[in-house]
C-alpha cells in the first residue's frame, strides 16, 4: 500500500492531481492539507471538501497556513483559476466536516506515527511544510518521500517576477526553508511542465467522456483554457500539479532528470522567488534537488485519463 498525504492549495491543476491520486491503484490518501496559495486558504478548503464530495471519499482535510510566513503580497492566481479556485464553476457549499487541527501539527503528528512510510506530495506554497519543519526539524527522516510542484529550473517563470514558478514566488521563504532541510527530494518543475501539455483534440477526447469526473474535468478548465488561448494563441492545458503526482505515484514514468544543488532568492528586486539551479555543480553543495527533466508522455495521460474514469 502506497501511502500519501497531499499538501494542496486547489486550484483547478491541483483537482487533476487529487483526482488522478485517488484514481491509481493501491494507494491510501492519509490526509489532504490545504494552505493558501490559488486563492486563500479558506477557499482552497471547500474546494478540496468539494473535490472530495465528487469523489465520494472520508479523508481527512487539515486547513493550514493563510498567509507566508514572512511577506503578505496580496497576490493569488484567481485571474487563472477563478475567484473560487475551481474556474469559476461555483460549486454548491460542501456540508463536510474539516479537522480542526491544523494542517502542519497534523503532518508532524502523522509522521511521527508512521515514520518513513508516507510520500509527502506539495503541490501548493510550501507553508504548512516549513512550519512543520519548525515543530519538528527531524520531520524529513521522517517522510519517505518527498514530491514538489515548484520553480523555473531556467527561469522561465509564470509570475510577476518573470523568472520565478507561482509556488515557490507565493512563499520564497518557506520554499527555501524546505529545500534547505530536506536532505533530498524530487522537484517537477514550470519547465517541465510546459513540455508536458495536454493537446487541444485530447482535452476534446476527455471533455465527451460521461463521467461526473470527466464532466468537473470540463467544467472547472474552461476559463483556464480561454486564459491559456489567449496567451499562446492555442488550446491547450497545463497540468503542473497532475503531473508532480504522476512521478509522485510512479517514479518510474520519469525518462530524464538531474540531481543537483538548488536554492531560492529571497531578495533580488526581480528575482525573488526564482529557484537557482547549480547546473555544473561549482558550488560544491549538497545535491539534494532530484530534478525531473523528461517523463513519459503516453502513461501521463494515460493516468490523467484513468483518473477521468
Amino acid at each position: 500500500m502506497h501511502r500519501i498525504i497531499i499538501d494542496t492549495d486547489p486550484g483547478v491543476d491541483d483537482a487533476h492531481a487529487i483526482l488522478m491520486a485517488y484514481a491509481y491503484p493501491d494507494v491510501k490518501i492519509e490526509a489532504i492539507l490545504t494552505v493558501n496559495g490559488n486563492v486563500g486558504v479558506d477557499r482552497t478548503t471547500a474546494n478540496a471538501c468539494n473535490i472530495l464530495d465528487l469523489l465520494d471519499k472520508d479523508t481527512p482535510i487539515y486547513p493550514g497556513c493563510s498567509a507566508p510566513l514572512v511577506l503578505a503580497t496580496g497576490e493569488n492566481a484567481s485571474h487563472v483559476h477563478g475567484t473560487d479556485g475551481l474556474g469559476g464553476a461555483n460549486f454548491p457549499p460542501s456540508k463536510r466536516k474539516v479537522e480542526t487541527e491544523h494542517a502542519s501539527h497534523a503532518l508532524v503528528r502523522m509522521a511521527n506515527t508512521s515514520p518513513g512510510e508516507i510520500t509527502l506530495v506539495c503541490i501548493g506554497p510550501l507553508t504548512n511544510i516549513a512550519v512543520a519543519l519548525k515543530l519538528d526539524p527531524n520531520l524529513p527522516e521522517k517522510i519517505k518521500n518527498l514530491v514538489v510542484m515548484g520553480g523555473a529550473i531556467h527561469g522561465r517563470g509564470n509570475t510577476p517576477n518573470i523568472s520565478a514558478e507561482f509556488n515557490t514566488y507565493t512563499d520564497p521563504e518557506a520554499a527555501y526553508v524546505v529545500f534547505e532541510s530536506w536532505p533530498e527530494f524530487s522537484l517537477i518543475s514550470w519547465e517541465t511542465t510546459m513540455a508536458h501539455a495536454f493537446n487541444g483534440s485530447l482535452l476534446e477526447k476527455w471533455f465527451a467522456m460521461n463521467t461526473p469526473q470527466a464532466q468537473f474535468f470540463k467544467k472547472t478548465n474552461q476559463r483556464v483554457i480561454e486564459y491559456l488561448t489567449q496567451v499562446l494563441g492555442r488550446k491547450m492545458l497545463f497540468a503542473a500539479d497532475a503531473l508532480a503526482m504522476s512521478v509522485a505515484l510512479e517514479p518510474s514514468i520519469i525518462k530524464k532528470h538531474e540531481k543537483h544543488a538548488l536554492t531560492v532568492e529571497l531578495n533580488g528586486r526581480f528575482t525573488r522567488g526564482q529557484t537557482t539551479v547549480d547546473w555544473m555543480d561549482m558550488s560544491k553543495k549538497p545535491k539534494k534537488a532530484n530534478i525531473i527533466l523528461d517523463v513519459d508522455q503516453e502513461r501521463f495521460i494515460q493516468l490523467m485519463e484513468n483518473a477521468l474514469v
